[in-house]
């Protein structure tokens, strides 16, 4: 039987779907199971050997529907169910599920503040749009296949004192309101107590650098001077000095998603926004200190079938503000990140 599972983005929903892949090639027999998504996603899914083949948007949607003709599909799982891939399922003319965005449920939540999702993970809600084809939860979790050459060796890649060890904190988020100000995530740093690495991409490789400097030589003994973002007039009030055992690397926009991957693999703890790096994390089952802000857990997006602690603010009557997020806050005030309580308790070997 040919399969083709649906899957644009982004990188936490797609590694959020492979429980569906593995679940389609392992228990429909005889199953050749394919992937559609954008070129950006690719080596997400290339390692996967529970996928036989990639298709991307690379062109026009009417191109890659000519491209997925060819292939003769017996079944199509949408597990984005959105506007392109009904359009997308009509022109294949083949059997085809989608899963359940529950978004009047989301609208009524952020909206109306009325909370009527099921407390079912999102990962499940993928998995029942499989079920016609006999596919049922496994109880394995997340997959995530790293190929050989984007294997980190930390011996080589990092500094001595996080070869014995260290907290990987993944700082990025798409939107500004699911990421921690500059300011706390040096407050949280600074309790870790252990080296901390820095995950991210390009674009938060200046956050990095702050994060860095407060932490540089002397901070351990007297307090770090006010943060400022290079070309920005935004000035953070100076942290309370850090524990001198709190050692930063910042390695965002140093390695690829795969090499970060590695380091997340092999960190004894992870710290992360509700980002793509957090659900990679789970796929490797570490320990997860889950920060969120504008959204919730309830949206069924926590991490999957791994330890995790989540930090958030409950109660406030704004939040959630947005079921993605946004560029700033609308309120202002970004309680939801500011007054988050860092109750951590980290036992001594993590």
């Amino acid at each position: 039987m040919k399969i083709l599972v649906l899957r644009f983005s982004s990188i936490g929903d797609i590694v959020l779907t492979t429980p569906v892949v593995r679940g389609l090639k392992q228990q429909v027999p005889g199953a050749e199971v394919h992937y559609a998504t954008k070129p950006a996603f690719r080596g997400i899914l290339a390692a996967n050997p529970y996928v036989d083949k990639v298709h991307c948007l690379t062109g026009t949607l009417a191109e890659l529907v000519a491209e997925l003709r060819a292939e003769q599909f017996d079944f199509v799982v949408d597990l984005h169910h959105n506007l392109r891939t009904t359009l997308l399922k009509a022109r294949l003319g083949v059997k085809s599920r989608s899963f359940d965005k529950l978004n009047w449920r989301k609208w009524l939540l952020v909206n109306l503040k009325m909370d009527t999702l099921p407390r079912v993970h999102i990962v499940e809600r993928y998995l029942a749009a499989a079920a016609p084809l006999g596919v049922r939860p496994d109880g394995q979790g997340l997959d995530y296949f790293i190929p050989p050459a984007d294997e980190v060796d930390i011996r080589v890649a990092l500094p001595p004192a996080f070869q014995r060890g260290y907290v990987a904190f993944a700082i990025g988020a798409q939107h500004a309101t699911k990421r921690l100000p500059v300011e706390r995530i040096i407050e949280l740093c600074g309790l870790l107590r252990r080296p901390v690495l820095l995950l991210g991409g390009p674009t938060d490789e200046t956050t990095g650098h702050v994060v860095e400097l407060a932490f540089d030589q002397g901070a351990a003994v007297s307090p770090p001077a006010p943060a400022r973002i290079p070309d920005s007039p935004y000035y953070f009030p100076a942290p309370a000095a850090p524990a001198p055992a709190t050692i930063i690397y910042n390695a965002c926009g140093k390695f690829s998603l795969n090499q970060s991957a590695s380091l997340v693999r092999q960190a004894s703890l992870v710290v992360s926004h509700d980002t793509g790096l957090m659900h990679i994390a789970a796929a490797f089952h570490k320990e997860i200190i889950s920060v969120w802000g504008n959204t919730v857990p309830e949206f069924g997006m926590y991490p999957y079938r791994t330890s995790f602690r989540v930090l958030e603010v409950r109660g406030l009557d704004c939040r959630p503000c947005s079921k993605i997020g946004y560029e700033q806050c609308p309120k202002g005030h970004f309680r939801c990140m500011r007054d988050i309580r860092f109750d951590l308790d980290l036992p001594a070997g993590v």
